[in-house]
């Protein structure tokens, strides 16, 4: 569903990305890990055509992103760092921006839209301009954007940030639920997130992998058992924030 292969980045002087290669099956949901700078935000817009490679290639469904672009990005569904969206519109007139930008018109749109919001709990906030609701449902418009045509990968950035607990809960049921009829990518800094509903877990370092395996193995290659500490074992910093430097 998703390869990726030498897939390099670099800017002026700095390899943000060195030669990365990863498979990402059916099913699967990949922690995808790494300190500040490490290559996680730059991989991410790589993998979804937003950015350009410098070498190596990245395949959505067997479409390349940079000679097959549109229909690999057809296949996927991306939730940008920042979730960014026009702040004007109303969640309602967002998600029928993207529905017909995705094709789908009419009631198709509106069903869709419909499944969307009741996934993401957007019902109450839906007719106020986005721009004036709390980080946590804006972030939440973000989600329901990137699943609103029912891709086959997800790729997402970040997607509890700014979630109070509950939120949270509601979003990693709503990941463990699709789960079995995608590939999912999330990148994060949360490692109670990864071993709640992540079944893979990479960690890189100066945009090479360093780890990979279930939590559970990564887990017990710690000395004590723990994934944080394997994490600043592997990498150059600990988990500090949510930013790739380089991106």
């Amino acid at each position: 569903m998703l390869e990726i292969e030498s897939l390099t980045k670099r800017f002026d002087t700095v390899t943000a990305v060195n030669e990365l290669s990863l498979t990402v099956r059916p099913g699967e949901v990949l922690g995808f890990l790494g300190p500040n700078g490490a290559g996680k935000t730059t991989t991410m817009k790589m993998v979804t055509g937003y950015l350009a490679p410098d070498g190596g290639a990245a395949r959505v469904c067997g479409h390349d992103i940079v000679t097959d672009t549109i229909a690999a990005q057809k296949r996927l569904g991306y939730l940008p760092e920042g979730a960014p969206s026009y702040g004007e519109m109303t969640p309602r007139e967002f998600l029928a921006f993207i529905a017909q930008v995705r094709g789908l018109s009419g009631g198709e749109g509106r069903a869709a839209r419909d499944v969307a919001v009741g996934h993401t709990g957007l019902g109450p906030v839906l007719d106020r301009p986005i721009e004036t609701l709390s980080k946590g449902f804006r972030r939440r418009v973000g989600l329901a954007q990137a699943i609103l045509h029912d891709p086959d990968v997800l790729i997402l950035d970040e997607p509890t940030d700014g979630l109070d607990p509950n939120q949270k809960h509601v979003v990693r049921e709503l990941i463990r639920a699709i789960a079995p009829t995608k590939t999912i990518v999330i990148s994060t800094h949360l490692l109670e997130e990864v071993e709640a509903v992540c079944t893979r877990a990479v960690i890189i370092d100066r945009g090479r992998i360093v780890a990979d395996g279930t939590p559970k193995a990564l887990m017990a290659a710690s000395p004590s058992g723990k994934l944080d500490d394997l994490f600043r074992t592997l990498t150059r910093s600990d988990l500090a924030g949510t930013e790739d430097a380089a991106a």
